[in-house]
């Protein structure tokens, strides 16, 4: 018999508690709004019904812990984040991490850049990510430890020098172009690190995260691992699903100026690759929960949900499985 196990990735857009200032432009949110975006995200939770969650844009740890007290599926599930500086001037926004299945050791958040991976000079915290990624080995079924990665790549939101303005051409282009930058570092360090993964503990690998980009984004190639060596690679989900019906396939994660793209994906190894020999499971399905984008929900985040759902193989098994 197959054991079917969910993965999710989930970015929560600016969660906080009410009255918390989190950027210049944005009035804090008010307290009937942010009881409103806790009821939201309780339920889209539930909704979800994943074993384990990667999410993006949390604020305050105790606000998503909060909306998980108020869900049916996750009042007993592990709940992994560590909270920014209390004394940083400003509140800035962390991944965390939801599972119902057990940790094999203890987390780790990982804020630095590996060695040999910088910014180049002149840059702001050059050897740093903008959101720390974070590391848990979580063991699937008895025996079967996968190394599960919560990511959050920098934005595409231009990165202005001080005094600069997107009123000038040269200036906007200057600062968008310091935000690739960033991002492609920050998908090169995140490269390295699970490579170092695979040759360290040799177990599955899953990356849940918003990229700011594209699957085919030579960012988000990066991380992949495309050129490199095959053993190393890491396969798009969504590529891999079984069940392929063009008619009811909808994955979109953003909606921005009326652009539907795809920016949150997840990510797994070979081991899940069924086309490959040894694999341990595949991708079933892929499901995008983004109804709420074309509503418009003002309670809602402004992502959509991305749950992949993987079938391991019998024991023993090593071959594709089929779609039955």
């Amino acid at each position: 018999m197959q054991q079917e196990i969910r993965f999710a990735t989930f970015n929560v857009f600016n969660l906080a508690p009410a009255g918390a200032r989190l950027y210049d432009n944005l009035e804090p949110t008010t307290p009937d709004e942010a009881e409103a975006k806790i009821a939201w995200t309780a339920h889209q939770l539930d909704t979800l019904n994943a074993d384990v969650i990667g999410f993006q844009e949390v604020f305050s740890q105790a606000t998503l812990a909060e909306a998980l007290s108020r869900t049916r599926r996750y009042r007993d599930a592990l709940h992994i984040g560590f909270d920014p500086d209390p004394g940083a001037d400003k509140l800035t926004p962390s991944v965390a991490l939801v599972s119902r299945l057990p940790l094999a050791d203890a987390p780790v958040t990982m804020p630095y850049f590996p060695p040999g991976i910088a910014m180049p000079p002149g840059n702001r915290d050059p050897e740093r990510f903008t959101r720390a990624p974070l590391h848990a080995a979580i063991e699937v079924v008895p025996g079967l430890v996968v190394d599960v990665m919560v990511v959050h790549l920098k934005s595409r939101r231009p990165d202005y020098r001080t005094g600069d303005t997107g009123d000038d051409p040269q200036l906007f282009a200057m600062a968008s172009l310091r935000s690739l930058i960033r991002r492609g570092t920050e998908a090169a360090a995140l490269r390295v690190i699970l490579s170092q993964l695979g040759r360290e503990h040799r177990r599955p690998r899953v990356v849940l995260g918003d990229f700011n980009d594209v699957a085919d984004a030579v960012t988000t190639g990066i991380v992949l691992g495309i050129g490199g060596p095959a053993g190393d690679r890491l396969y798009d989900a969504c590529s891999l699903q079984r069940r392929q019906d063009r008619l009811r396939h909808v994955g979109f994660s953003n909606l921005h100026e009326g652009q539907y793209t795809t920016i949150d994906h997840i990510l797994v190894s070979a081991d899940f690759n069924a086309d490959l020999p040894g694999a341990l499971g595949e991708i079933a399905d892929v499901v995008y929960l983004n109804d709420h984008l074309d509503l418009g929900l003002p309670e809602a985040s402004d992502h959509g949900q991305v749950l992949a759902r993987l079938r391991l193989f019998d024991a023993g098994r090593a071959e594709p499985a089929g779609d039955g």
